[in-house]
């Protein structure tokens, strides 16, 4: 078991989202901290950056994801 000490503006937020939500207090915050300690287990140094990674200089933004096949293509044009 856990107490904790909210402000007062925080705790009448809580409230208010819980009675809207049709939760308990308890099962709000439960909720919360469990997604939020969810989002901190998934983060990785790859879907931080997914968006950027190879995707300037060459213009293509599927560098990272594909690189296997463009390389066997770069290989093939070679080989023609």
């Amino acid at each position: 078991m856990i107490t904790l000490r909210l402000d007062p503006k925080l705790e009448q937020t809580i409230n208010n989202a819980a009675k809207d939500l049709g939760l308990t207090k308890s099962e709000l915050i439960r909720k919360s901290i469990d997604a939020y300690l969810g989002k901190l287990a998934k983060a990785t140094a790859w879907s931080a950056g997914e968006d950027l990674f190879g995707k300037y200089s060459s213009g293509q933004g599927n560098l990272s994801s594909d690189r296997k096949e463009i390389v066997k293509d770069k290989i093939r044009a070679k080989r023609k």
